[in-house]
């Protein structure tokens, strides 16, 4: 018997009109943008006026999701950056001086006193040990401090390698180390940009590896390449480091372990610090604008429970000192310690504006970048390119829409029109999934839509031919129609199931555009099944019910 039970009907006129509900907004695209905007800044202010007021007059009760457009539709920032890999070593060697300084205590009495040598290859960690007969013995100590490679192509290597010349020992990475600590720069100079591009709330940017040590950067929607920039360009290595003394000199010897260090605000003022910091920019699990004593712009900030232990332990044992606080090797504050700070937080004061601020704690909470960056390329794309692959994809959909609606009318006559209803369904639908899971659309994710438009009455043709057949056997229309639909479901769901496989490998295997293809191509698979298994059955189920046509011709 031809009939669809009432709660199946309700549940696919549903599923429609949940698709075209969430595809509505992408009509007024322009009004839905100036909602999100307003949106956007009333939240990061902090404020809670009459939304539906303050976000463009769109109405609250409506989705105000949209179709992500990406780079080439859209115009955006292009930036390739190469990531100073190298700048890890001398960091590596650093922290490991304060190790290697305690691996020598045992021997002190055969060594005699250790001195670090501000001479040494950069990269490089060199001291020198007072008694040269004790150099034995000081490699193998400070050859007990080496671990193994964390890397499958090092399995075995060691991550330090150990020389002595006369009573200096030299201290560096070796070549298996050195490929692993390059691979961990990238992926967490990756994260990091990749966290700091999601602060500011853009929507679907493209970052990813290129090459040994390249970072490709794409942000659709962002004003310009100089602005991404300033945003992800910047170092933002915070380190908190003890004062030794003050100078106006900008040629001070700082002495052996220190370093000299300009003032942020004051640029003839100098500060002599030492080198190994105290705590640094990884230690912070929050950070947040504020406002200082009097009322002025400032960061205040939050240690992790070992960096709060470690703040609390030196402020301590060092009430009266001053203590530097480092960004970008500037010095933006170097206040004394006036009591222990025991609660692991403390605030950033200096000659901050609301913007600069903000922006500071946006790069503090997204960490520091391990190494610098070199812009290698920088484009900023216009949306004028984009504007017009929008309109020649528009053209062909039109296009393609128009000749598959007079093909399946010709062909099919009452029934093609129920094609073609569904065919209309369906690129609502795809539209409304597009914005639902925040998709990005591309070129190629444009012309996935036309291809799904061809390919959306396949599932259709099938039924139609099936149920022609069925006719020939002099079975009655309701009978027809019934056997129609169910004969050709095997071979329907057979021959979307590969390629909705197809889809998925490009997806999880693709980039970029074949990304952007694979996406509109799967989600018009699942829209195009839907409509043609039951959106289309609906129509001739509700036309047979009303008319009860004795014959019917397909």
């Amino acid at each position: 018997m031809l009939q669809i039970p009432a709660w199946k009907r309700i549940l696919i006129l549903a599923v429609c009109l949940a698709g075209f509900v969430f595809a509505f907004p992408n009509a007024f695209y322009s009004r839905v943008e100036q909602h999100n905007d307003a949106l956007a800044e009333i939240e990061a202010l902090g404020a809670t006026p009459e939304r539906e007021e303050a976000a463009a007059g769109w109405p609250s009760f409506l989705p105000a999701t949209l179709v992500n457009l990406g780079l080439d539709l859209r115009g955006g920032a292009h930036l390739l950056a190469e990531v100073h890999v190298e700048d890890v070593y001398a960091d590596r060697m650093d922290g490991y001086w304060p190790e290697v300084r305690d691996a020598l205590v045992g021997i002190r009495d055969q060594a005699g006193f250790v001195e670090r040598l501000d001479t040494a290859p950069e990269g490089t960690l060199q001291f020198r040990i007072q008694n040269a007969e004790a150099m034995p013995a000081a490699l193998e100590a400070v050859r007990a401090l080496a671990q193994p490679v964390a890397s499958l192509t090092g399995v075995g290597a060691r991550d330090i390698q150990v020389a002595g010349d006369g009573n200096v020992l030299s201290v560096e990475l070796t070549p298996e180390e050195k490929v692993a600590t390059d691979n961990r720069t990238i992926q967490q100079a990756l994260e990091i940009i990749r966290r700091r591009v999601d602060e500011v709330g853009t929507r679907e940017p493209t970052i990813q590896r290129q090459g040994e040590n390249r970072i490709l950067i794409q942000v659709p929607g962002i004003g310009s390449a100089a602005e991404l920039k300033a945003l992800i360009g910047t170092t933002a290595r915070l380190t908190f480091h003890p004062v030794v003394s003050r100078t106006g000199d900008p040629q001070a010897n700082p002495g052996p372990g220190n370093i000299l260090v300009q003032d942020l605000e004051n640029e003839s003022e100098y500060y002599i610090v030492e080198q190994t910091a105290v705590l640094s920019g990884e230690d912070l699990v929050d950070a947040q604008p504020t406002f200082d004593q009097n009322g002025l712009p400032a960061v205040s900030f939050r240690f992790n429970p070992s960096g709060a232990r470690v703040f609390g332990q030196y402020t301590s044992e060092n009430v009266g000192a001053l203590f530097a606080t480092v960004l970008d090797d500037r010095v933006i504050t170097a206040p004394q310690i006036r009591e222990p700070i025991t609660g692991g937080s403390g605030q950033i004061t200096g000659n901050f504006t609301v913007e600069s601020s903000t922006q500071l704690a946006v790069l503090l909470r997204a960490g520091a970048l391990p190494a610098e960056l070199t812009f290698l390329e920088e484009r900023t794309i216009g949306p004028e390119l984009g504007q017009d692959s929008i309109e020649a994809g528009r053209i062909a959909c039109i296009v393609a829409f128009v000749a598959v609606l007079i093909f399946m009318a010709l062909s099919y006559g009452l029934f093609g029109v129920f094609a073609n209803l569904a065919l209309l369904l369906n690129v609502g639908l795809m539209f409304g999934v597009l914005s639902a899971i925040g998709a990005t659309l591309t070129l190629p994710g444009i012309a996935g839509i036309v291809l799904t438009i061809g390919m959306a009455v396949d599932a259709n043709v099938l039924v139609f031919e099936r149920i022609r057949e069925e006719l020939k056997t002099a079975k009655g229309p309701s009978r027809a129609i019934e056997l129609g639909y169910e004969r050709a479901l095997s071979a329907i769901i057979d021959a979307n199931i590969t390629t909705f496989m197809t889809a998925t490998i490009l997806f999880l295997l693709g980039s970029g555009p074949v990304r952007g293809f694979a996406v509109t191509l799967g989600i018009g698979i699942l829209t195009s099944v839907f409509t043609a298994i039951f959106v289309t059955r609906l129509f001739v189920v509700m036309w047979f019910e009303r008319k009860r046509p004795r014959t019917i011709e397909v």
